[in-house]
């Protein structure tokens, strides 16, 4: 197995929950506003109208509402703190860094069409790169366990690039697939899936819209050909700040 970037690896948090801590601060910046705007208005021309005794209370209340919107405050400072945090790593993960000089053997699939159904599918291929699909497609990323093809044929329509692995794969095979799911261009990005319909002698299987190429062994440079040739291009780009990683659509 050929891994010339396994020096490079490394985990990174997903994309959910990145965005999570971005909503997240954004909700409680937005309340803590509110909570300054409501005390500031305990200040104002209303309690002139109020006795000393209610006037004590509407304040003490207007000081606790400032004090709490000081801590929302700072909540949502290390909210969007946490975020940068695990969007800055310093690499931006274009797949131009891949290796993309190999001489790779792809299969030029018959095209099955497109249509979105919810309906149950059956696809004339046992690995298929096109055809009729769920309406959703799924996040980028590592998966873990089978998502099923009716999604998968989904993230090829938008140009996504699956790479199977089998169950029984390495662990180093694995944590470098893992490093390869983070790859982007555009609004295209790539999954990682394990697959029990990987034909006998072959380590992976990498698809596109139909497009297959199956290896023997893992071949960093092949997968990385492959990616930088296919990715981005099936029938429906969607541009990267609508997908925002995949799952969207």
């Amino acid at each position: 197995m050929d891994m010339t970037h396994m020096d490079h690896m490394q985990m990174e948090p997903s994309a959910g929950t990145s965005y999570l801590w971005l909503i997240v601060g954004a909700v409680v910046l937005m309340l803590s506003i509110a909570a300054y705007i409501w005390a500031s208005r305990t200040r104002g021309s209303i309690l002139g109208h109020m006795k000393k005794k209610e006037r004590a209370a509407i304040q003490k209340k207007g000081r606790f509402i400032k004090n709490t919107a000081h801590i929302l405050i700072g909540a949502s400072i290390v909210a969007f703190g946490l975020f940068f945090l695990q969007n800055a790593d310093g690499n931006t993960y274009d797949v131009s860094q891949l290796d993309n000089n190999a001489v790779i053997d792809v299969t030029d699939d018959k095209y099955y069409g497109a249509t979105h159904t919810e309906e149950p599918i059956h696809y004339e291929m046992k690995i298929p790169t096109s055809g009729p699909h769920n309406p959703h497609d799924i996040k980028f990323g590592f998966y873990t366990d089978f998502p099923g093809y009716h999604y998968l044929v989904h993230n090829m329509e938008h140009g996504d690039i699956i790479i199977y692995y089998r169950e029984d794969a390495s662990d180093m095979l694995k944590e470098h697939l893992k490093y390869l799911t983070k790859f982007r261009k555009a609004g295209s990005g790539i999954l990682a899936v394990p697959n029990k319909d990987i034909p006998d002698g072959s380590e992976v299987v990498v698809t596109a819209w139909t497009h297959t190429m199956k290896l023997n062994k893992f071949d960093d440079a092949k997968v990385g050909t492959f990616i930088n040739r296919y990715i981005n291009q099936g029938p429906e780009k969607i541009p990267a700040s609508i997908r925002q990683g995949g799952g969207t659509m």
